[in-house]
């Protein structure tokens, strides 16, 4: 296959559980509750777009491109049966089948993208402010893909933490491209907003 034929995947993972406010163990526990314990877990696979043309890459233009992907795909019928065939393994064949279907999944995508929500107010653990925090899945059982990415907006700063597989990449390289790519969206998202006003 020509490299310029392949397409990679972006498998966006979510966390599709109603948050109906903090709730005791107990309450959780309970049989029939409306916030049942644990993670209600739905993924997206989504087609990374391609830039038609190098010298004219725009990278707002790109990111819009896959955001629209994904807005499209999550409102779609695809989260609620993605969930319903989850629910059904689990139920007749148990978690360890239901966990082997996810772990199926993620091995056959390339790239892992999850994020969480964290309180916009600082936090303390054990009367220590935690000034940042950062999120992974980790071990390569967890996190089979290529590239991991997990993002957490914490008292209004975004965090991005990027795992990647071991001798997958120059990580000199990629991080050197990583700073490119996050300098020409802030160009054009800048260029962006000064349009959007005159």
């Amino acid at each position: 296959m020509k490299l310029e034929n392949s397409r990679s995947a972006l498998l966006v993972l979510l966390n599709t559980k109603n948050f109906n406010g903090y709730k005791f163990v107990k309450e959780m526990m309970t049989i029939g509750t409306k916030a049942p314990w644990g993670n209600h877990i739905a993924f997206l696979q989504v087609l990374v777009p391609k830039p038609s043309n190098s010298e004219s890459f725009d990278p707002l233009e790109f990111i819009l491109s896959a955001q629209k992907s994904i807005k499209t795909k999550r409102n779609s019928l695809t989260l609620p049966l993605i969930g319903q065939i989850l629910e059904t393994i689990r139920k007749y064949r148990g978690s360890e089948a239901a966990a082997k279907f996810i772990h199926k999944t993620l091995k056959n995508s390339s790239i892992g993208l999850s994020n969480s929500i964290a309180p916009v107010e600082q936090m303390a653990l054990a009367n220590q402010p935690v000034k940042g925090l950062y999120f992974m899945v980790v071990g390569v059982s967890c996190a089979p893909q290529s590239i991991a990415i997990t993002a957490v907006s914490y008292m209004q700063n975004l965090r991005i933490a990027m795992g990647v597989e071991k001798g997958f990449l120059d990580l000199q390289k990629f991080k050197m491209c990583l700073e490119n790519a996050f300098q020409l969206m802030l160009e054009a998202a800048s260029k962006s907003v000064v349009t959007d006003h005159i």
